[in-house]
């Protein structure tokens, strides 16, 4: 080995823990690595190559011109530049050995060429002064499981456009998606993935660049600046990241030394037929590198508040995809690698970031996702309850008429919901080919389909589990989502929508400041059910508690548009109870003007509650009651 080399960066220890696996900052060594000595500046640029016959870099410090690397040890290749190369263009040229050389990009590149051009380019990792210091202190106080987490999740591309179609830059979404989103009443924005891809309709699910900020919104500096605005305005960033899989376009990490490098060897476990991408190999010690030292990136230079791992059966499972699959050695479908790699990138994040929030979104009955390492879990912090997602659009998009005999399609989530620590998402993947908005799943007319999408909400801020909207469900936009155009804002003008609108606003400000909406999201003492088993008239009632024993919300759900009255409701305290909302409200976009009177109870033992009270129901609708003025204890 070179002994300047090993003398100037540390190189033997860095290669040393990268190619065992257990290099947390693998960023800091691979890539362009600027180098000061005194007044000159100067760049390194190291690539694990290790199966390459030979390693050239070109680009405008070169002409163009391919120049040798030299092979130093562990499969790094290295060069260095005695000049400042800040913002130059450059290639890899691959010799795999056939006489051929493949160009590649960078894999440690911060930054890239927007597509369809794919140089890298020479950028530095800024030492960004932040002033979010307050911030991070107090997400590492909390209980993220006791807490509100709201999220709103958004596709920077088409959240907003300039009138020619072009993107929003970092610094126009600070100033216009932060005020928006806090108005609303969310905790978190949770971006569809930054990193760089070169096809915008994979909205971003297909990396070539996955250390490099998306350069269609801005740079790395800019992101940095985005986050630390969110942050001193009281939001929190997550991310989505694609451990799993990876674009198989020959200029990125496909194959990158002219064999299986990131990839698996075996075929049938490298091809990723339904996505038409690569799956890493996840047991490789120098992916795990490379992947956990990724996370690490985003978290820590960018302050992202939290990881939502993308398809994680992907890595689960070897017969997840379409097509062929080799079992393991034990015989079964596990890719018991892929656990292994799950359980040390969350124990690896939790030791280095602790407050960061680890959501996997995972379609499978697998056992154990937010289970800790140590009881034999994965790890996560977070599951998406895809299952309970399915159901409940499943009953509201059938026609009200039928829902009450289909109530355990709302109602099933009980017997499990304890069994992880869940999310419940309303995501993008919802509102694409062919499955309409929201507000297109619904049938009737717009007033009926407004007045149900309330209700869907309304329902869905009450029962236990956090709670993610995608953009634009808030606004009950009509069309599906379209990656390509901005959402329909000017629904805004029409009749039902800002009502719509300010009763998202106003639902969310309540699952923010009463703590029955979210304190016990994940403990048995979280719920009381009153009433799951109304098959005639389609009426859920459960209470809401907050570890207050006089701080609790009744929630009645009337999933049929006809009103009751007069429905006895079961409540575990005598005194006074007020309506605290009413989904059906003019303000709304219904048409009760007047507020439900405050009700007494009646000493009449209802629902397994000592006391009950008697009010009306209106059609379509949800209904949050608490106490007012109450006395006694509960039997």
């Amino acid at each position: 080995m070179n002994s300047e080399l090993a003398k100037a960066s540390n190189f033997e220890k860095d290669i040393y823990y990268f190619n065992q696996g257990t290099h947390r900052q693998a960023y800091k060594f691979l890539g362009s690595q600027r180098v000061e000595d005194g007044s000159k500046i100067g760049y390194r640029f190291n690539v694990w190559a290790p199966n390459a016959k030979q390693v050239f870099i070109q680009g405008d410090f070169t002409n163009w011109n391919l120049k040798e690397l030299e092979y130093i040890d562990g499969g790094i290749w290295s060069i260095y530049f005695n000049e400042d190369l800040k913002g130059q263009h450059y290639k890899y040229g691959i010799d795999n050995g056939i006489g051929h050389i493949e160009y590649k990009m960078d894999p440690f590149a911060y930054r890239h060429e927007t597509a369809p051009k794919d140089a890298s380019i020479v950028w530095d990792l800024p030492n960004y002064e932040w002033n979010d210091s307050n911030w991070i202190k107090d997400q590492r106080k909390k209980n993220i499981l006791e807490e509100p987490l709201q999220i709103y999740e958004v596709h920077f591309s088409s959240w907003r456009q300039h009138p020619d179609g072009s993107d929003y830059s970092f610094q126009e979404l600070a100033e216009t998606l932060i005020p928006y989103v806090k108005k609303m009443g969310y905790t978190h924005i949770e971006l569809m993935p930054l990193m760089d891809h070169p096809l915008d309709a994979s909205w971003g699910y297909q990396i070539t660049g996955f250390y490099a900020v998306c350069g269609r919104y801005g740079t790395v500096d800019e992101l940095q600046e985005f986050v630390d605005y969110a942050h001193q305005n009281g939001i929190g960033v997550l991310v989505d990241w694609v451990p799993g899989h990876y674009s198989r376009n020959s200029n990125g990490l496909s194959y990158f030394d002219g064999t299986p490098t990131f990839e698996y060897e075996d075929l049938n476990k490298a091809n990723n037929v339904g996505w038409g991408t690569l799956n890493f190999d996840l047991g490789r010690t120098q992916v795990q590198s490379f992947l956990i030292s990724n996370a690490l990136f985003w978290l820590k230079e960018f302050h992202i508040d939290g990881i939502r791992v993308d398809a994680v059966s992907n890595m689960l499972y070897l017969d997840f995809d379409e097509g062929p699959w080799t079992p393991n050695e034990e015989g079964t479908n596990i890719k018991l690698e892929g656990v292994d790699f799950l359980q040390k990138l969350n124990t690896v994040v939790h030791e280095e970031w602790p407050q960061a929030i680890m959501m996997a979104e995972e379609s499978t009955n697998w056992n154990g996702i937010t289970k800790s390492v140590d009881e034999g879990g994965l790890g996560f912090d977070f599951k998406w309850n895809m299952g309970w997602m399915n159901d409940t659009l499943k009953f509201f998009e059938m026609d009200p008429l039928y829902r009450p005999k289909n109530l355990t399609l709302i109602t099933f989530v009980f017997m499990y919901q304890l069994n992880e620590n869940y999310i419940l998402p309303y995501s993008h993947d919802e509102v694409v080919h062919g499955k309409h908005s929201m507000l297109g799943k619904i049938q009737g007319d717009r007033y009926n389909q407004f007045a149900t999408l309330r209700l869907i909400h309304g329902y869905m801020m009450a029962q236990p589990g956090k709670v993610l909207h995608f953009m634009g469900n808030e606004i009950g936009q009509y069309l599906e989502w379209r990656y390509y155009n901005e959402l329909e804002w000017i629904d805004l003008e029409r009749e039902f929508n800002r009502e719509y609108q300010h009763y998202m606003s106003t639902l969310n400000h309540l699952g923010l400041k009463e703590k029955s909406l979210h304190q016990l999201d994940h403990s048995v003492d979280g719920l009381t059910v009153l009433d799951a088993d109304n098959y005639g008239e389609g009426v859920l009632t459960f209470i809401r508690h907050s570890k207050k024993i006089n701080d609790f919300l009744i929630i009645i759900c009337n999933f049929v548009p006809v009103q009751r009255e007069d429905v006895r409701i079961g409540v575990p305290f005598e005194g006074t109870y007020e309506v605290l909302l009413n989904s059906e409200m003019k303000e709304f976009g219904g048409t009760w003007v007047d507020p439900i009177p405050d009700i007494k109870t009646e000493a009449l033992e209802t629902n397994d509650q000592p006391f009950s009270i008697k009010t009306i129901i209106p059609a379509t609708s949800v209904l949050y009651i608490r106490p007012k003025r109450i006395s006694g204890v509960k039997k």
